[in-house]
Parts: C-alpha cells; structure tokens; sequence
C-alpha cells in the first residue's frame, strides 16, 4: 500500500508557476511509476507526466511539454511538479499517482487525494 498527499495548489494568473509536492509514504521501497494526472469536473482525467522511481526518462503529455517538469527526491519520498508558463486551461483538480508497472495512463494503483490549481486570464 502506498499513501499519497498532494499540496502546492492554488490560483495564479496566467504566464505563473507553481509547484505541486506529493509526499510519499507505505511501501515505498520498490521500484514505482510515479505521475500527476488532473480533471475537470465534467471532462475525463488526463495523464500530465510521470516518471519511475529508479531514474527512468520522464513522460510528458504534449500539452505540458516544455512548461512542466516532473521531479523526484527519493531521498524524501517527494514527487514534484514544477508549472511554469501556466494557462487557463491547466486549471484543473491535479493528482498524484503511483503504480509497480505503469502509470503514463491507464488507472494507476494508487491516488492522492487531489491539489486544485487555478489559473485566471
């Protein structure tokens, strides 16, 4: 079991940044796919980015690529992302997700509760 708790969300004005943090906690020490998925409420979930724990290349879905990057500390446990040149659309309810195989898409294992972010034109 892994346990996942998102912060970092909050309103920006478009052109900013913010950083999600998820901490990680449970069966930690194994090899996962970590990620942050995100919705609108009404609209399908959607993969932003992902990574694996041991230092595999990162995913990023297109329309994040060059804006976002997915970090890990595995020294703390902490997935991060880093969003920078935010726009309208990134508003959405952002999740951490974790996965022993895949977590790119599909239904990852595991799932934080949710971090809103909000951007404002």
């Amino acid at each position: 079991q892994v346990y996942l708790v998102e912060s970092g969300g909050g309103s920006v004005q478009a052109g900013g940044s913010l950083r999600l943090s998820c901490a990680a906690s449970g069966s930690t020490d194994r090899r996962y796919c970590m990620g942050w998925f995100r919705q609108v409420f009404g609209k399908e979930r959607e993969v932003v980015a992902s990574i694996y724990t041991d230092a595999g290349s990162a995913y990023y879905a297109d329309s994040v690529k060059g804006r976002f990057t997915i970090s890990l500390d595995n020294a703390k446990n902490t997935l991060y992302l880093q969003m920078n040149s935010l726009k309208p659309e990134d508003t959405a309810m952002y999740y951490c997700v974790a996965d022993p195989m895949y977590c790119s898409g599909g239904n990852p294992n595991y799932w934080g509760q949710g971090t809103q972010v909000t951007v404002s034109s």
